[in-house]
């Protein structure tokens, strides 16, 4: 079984900040594939499907980010899940607006909910990172991550790289180097596609 774990902050004053665009891709995600409607479960949401004939579990912490180790520990204990098999998707400052990078293990970033899943679980699982850029200074990274979206990101790149995410999601199921790979350069191909060669006919 997967468990595909969105981390954000619960509750509408939070629904649009950058710090949870985990939650808006697992959402996407589990309405793409049809998964269950949500639940709540293991201090969170829970909903229930399948990813490339693979059961799945996407879970949204409710516990806040920096506690989010405490409902991703329970349902991956309760299922017995693999650390090879929980796929944790987080906002990343470390990289552009829209870039989209799959990691296994390593330090958190000063990540503080990848820091308690770690904590609670050890850290060789992987993470969907989705780039949200840096403000330029570590002193204004708090109130940056918890701002809303802006207008032209929800207009330009935001939307196509949750659809890109959702879309080519079944390739993250077989936890394979090659598949996550695949994933990526699916995705930045859907979010950046080529431009159309010029017709050369006439």
């Amino acid at each position: 079984m997967l468990l595909l774990v969105g981390l954000g902050n619960p509750g509408p004053r939070h629904a649009a900040q950058r710090h949870n665009v985990g939650f808006m891709a697992v959402d996407l995600l589990v309405r793409r594939h049809g998964f269950s409607a949500w639940r709540k479960r293991f201090q969170g949401e829970v909903a229930e499907g399948t990813l490339d004939g693979q059961r799945a579990l996407a879970l949204k912490p409710m516990t806040y980010m920096n506690d989010s180790g405490q409902s991703v520990g329970e349902a991956a204990r309760f299922h017995k899940i693999a650390l090879s098999d929980v796929v944790v998707f987080h906002d990343e400052l470390d990289l552009a607006p829209g870039k989209v990078r799959v990691k296994t293990g390593g330090g958190a970033g000063g990540h503080n909910g990848i820091r308690d899943i770690d904590a609670h679980l050890g850290n060789d699982y992987r993470r969907v990172r989705i780039g949200i850029g840096h403000p330029g200074h570590k002193d204004l990274v708090y109130g940056y991550v918890l701002q809303d979206f802006s207008k032209a990101e929800r207009e330009s790149w935001l939307p196509k790289v949750l659809d890109a995410i959702a879309s080519e999601a079944p390739l993250l199921a077989s936890g394979g180097k090659v598949d996550d790979e695949k994933f990526m350069s699916r995705v930045a191909y859907l979010v950046n596609p080529p431009p159309e060669k010029p017709d050369k006919k006439g």
